[in-house]
C-alpha cells in the first residue's frame, strides 16, 4: 500500500515503507549517492507528514529487507518483545514522538518498552525530530554495562583510550596509554586499532596492555580492535582477552562484507565469557557502527543509511555489549558531507541506539577531505554531553596517526567533564584519586602529584 500526502496542488506518493523512510530523512550525501533521497525539501516534508500517520505496528508487518533473505531482519523480528511493545502498540510514529517527549515518559518507562521498539521504529521517529528532541529523549535513556567497572551511570562520562601507532610499536603505544591515564582517560576501555593482522603482534599487544593494567591495578578493560576471527585465535592461544571487538552493519550482506555473521558473533561472545575475566559484570562485546557502511558495501537494499545504522544497533543489542559506538564521520564526505550532516547523524545514532537499549558512545570524528573541522566536533561533543552519552574517544592530540583521521583528545574529555559536571566510571575515579591523578572533586592534579605513573613513563 502506497503512502501519500498533498502539499498545495502536488500529491506526493511513496510506493512503500522503505521509500517513505528514505524520503523523510534529513538531507545527507550518502542517500543522494544511493539515489534514495528526497528530490526537494517539499517532498521531504510531505514524506515526514505521511510518516507521522503510520502506525508503529506497520513496522512489524512490513519488513524493509525481506525476512527470508536477511538474517538481521530475522533477528529483529524473532527477537521482538510483544509484551514490551503493548504499551505503545496503538501509537502512530507522530504519536510516538509526542509520547517520547512527554515528562511522564521517564527513564524507567523507556527501559521497560525498549525491547519492544524495533530499530526501524526508532529510525522512523528520529526523522520527525529536531536535534533538541533527539537530545532530550536520549538524555532520559539510561543503559548501564559492566566488566571491570560500571559504564553509563547518571553524571558519568567514560573515555576509550585509543593509543594507536602506525607500526604497532609497543613503546609508542605504552607511552600513549600512560599519557591518557594521566589525563584521567581509559575507563571505557584501552582499545588499540592494530596496524596489521599478524596474530603474534596482536597477542603481544594484548599482553602489553594487560600487564600494564594488572601492574597498576587499573579497573578497566583492554581490547585490540582486530577482526573477530583473530580474537578467537588469540583466545585459543591463551591471550588475555577482555573484550571482543567487531564492526557490524544492518544487513546480512553488509556483515558478510565484514567477514562475519550472527553465528560467528555468538561463538566469539561465548568464548570471551568462558574466560571469566570480568570482575563486576560480564558484558564482553565491543561493536562499532557507522552510517554509510552498508551503502559502501552495496548492501543497503535501497534502505536509507540512517535506518540501516539503526538496524546495526539491533544487531549489537542481541549480544549484550559493554560498548557500542558510531564512528560517525569516519567513512567520509561521500556519506556525510559536512559538519552539519555529521552532527545530525551523530545525534540520530546516539538517540536510536539508546532508545532500543544499546550502550552508545561516539567517535566524534571527521576525515580531512570532509567539509568539517574541529569546531564542528566541539559542537557535537558538547551536544553529546547534554544528551548523556556513555563514552567518547581519547586520542593523543585528537589526531590518529595510524588511521589518519581527526577525533577527540584527552583534553576534550577533560573539557566535557568539567563543563557538564561529569565524572569517570566510579571504580576508575577511585583509582585516579588513589594515584594522585585527580582531586576529590574529580579535577586533574598537577603533574608533580602523579608520581607512580610518571615514574613508569620515565622508564619506557
Amino acid at each position: 500500500m502506497a503512502f501519500t500526502h498533498t502539499v498545495g496542488a502536488t500529491r506526493h506518493v511513496f510506493a512503500d515503507l522503505r521509500t517513505l523512510l528514505a524520503r523523510a530523512s534529513p538531507a545527507r550525501s550518502g542517500d543522494a549517492l544511493a539515489g534514495v533521497a528526497a528530490a526537494s525539501e517539499e517532498e521531504r516534508m510531505a514524506a515526514r507528514m505521511a510518516l507521522a500517520e503510520v502506525p508503529l505496528a506497520r513496522f512489524l508487518a512490513e519488513a524493509l529487507i525481506p525476512y527470508e533473505d536477511d538474517e538481521v531482519t530475522r533477528l529483529i523480528v524473532d527477537g521482538h518483545d510483544a509484551g514490551a511493545f503493548a504499551e505503545i502498540a496503538s501509537l502512530t510514529v507522530g504519536d510516538f514522538r509526542n509520547w517520547l517527549l512527554a515528562h511522564e515518559t521517564d527513564e524507567s518507562v523507556l527501559a521497560r518498552v525498549a525491547p519492544g521498539i524495533t530499530p526501524e521504529m526508532a529510525a522512523a521517529v528520529s526523522k520527525l525530530m529536531r536535534n533538541q528532541d533527539l537530545i532530550a529523549v536520549a538524555r532520559k535513556c539510561r543503559v548501564v554495562t559492566r566488566f571491570r567497572n560500571t559504564i553509563g551511570l547518571p553524571g558519568r562520562l567514560s573515555v576509550r583510550l585509543q593509543p594507536n601507532h602506525p607500526t604497532d610499536d609497543p613503546r609508542g603505544i605504552a607511552a600513549s596509554i600512560i599519557d591518557g591515564l594521566l589525563y584521567g582517560c581509559g575507563d571505557a576501555t584501552i582499545g588499540i586499532n592494530p596496524a596489521g593482522d599478524n596474530l603474534a603482534a596482536i597477542v603481544g599487544l594484548l599482553h602489553l596492555v594487560d600487564e600494564l593494567r594488572a601492574r597498576h591495578d587499573v579497573p578497566t578493560q583492554s581490547c585490540v580492535l582486530t577482526h573477530v576471527t583473530n580474537t578467537l585465535r588469540a583466545i585459543e592461544a591463551g591471550a588475555p582477552v577482555d573484550l571482543v571487538f567487531q564492526s557490524v552493519a544492518g544487513s546480512e550482506q553488509a556483515n558478510a562484507a565484514f567477514g562475519i555473521d550472527l553465528a560467528l558473533l555468538a561463538e566469539a561472545r561465548e568464548a570471551a565469557l568462558s574466560l571469566g575475566r570480568g570482575t563486576v559484570g560480564d558484558n564482553v562485546m565491543y561493536f562499532e557502527t557507522g552510517q554509510g557502511s552498508a551503502l559502501s558495501a552495496n548492501a543497503h537494499h535501497g534502505v536509507d543509511q540512517q535506518t540501516m545504522e539503526a538496524r546495526a544497533h539491533g544487531v549489537a543489542r542481541a549480544f549484550s555489549p559493554l560498548l557500542v559506538n558510531t564512528v560517525v564521520g569516519f567513512i567520509g564526505p561521500e556519506y556525510l558531507y559536512d559538519g552539519k550532516q555529521i552532527i545530525r547523524a551523530g545525534l540520530e545514532d546516539h538517540f536510536c541506539g539508546k532508545l532500543i537499549g544499546v550502550p552508545m558512545g561516539c567517535d566524534v570524528c571527521y576525515t580531512n577531505h570532509a567539509e568539517a573541522d574541529q569546531d564542528d566536533m566541539d559542537n557535537l561533543l558538547t551536544l553529546f554531553g547534554v544528551a548523556g552519552i556513555n563514552f567518547i574517544m581519547g586520542v593523543p592530540g585528537a589526531d590518529d596517526i595510524m588511521l589518519n583521521y581527526q577525533s577527540t583528545a584527552f583534553h576534550d574529555a577533560l573539557y566535557l567533564r568539567e563543563a557538564m559536571g561529569l565524572r569517570p566510571a566510579p571504580e576508575f575515579e577511585a583509582w585516579l584519586r588513589q594515584n594522585g591523578i585527580v582531586d576529590p572533586r574529580g579535577r586533574l592534579l598537577p603533574p608533580t602529584a602523579r608520581q607512580p605513573l610518571l615514574a613508569m613513563a620515565q622508564g619506557l
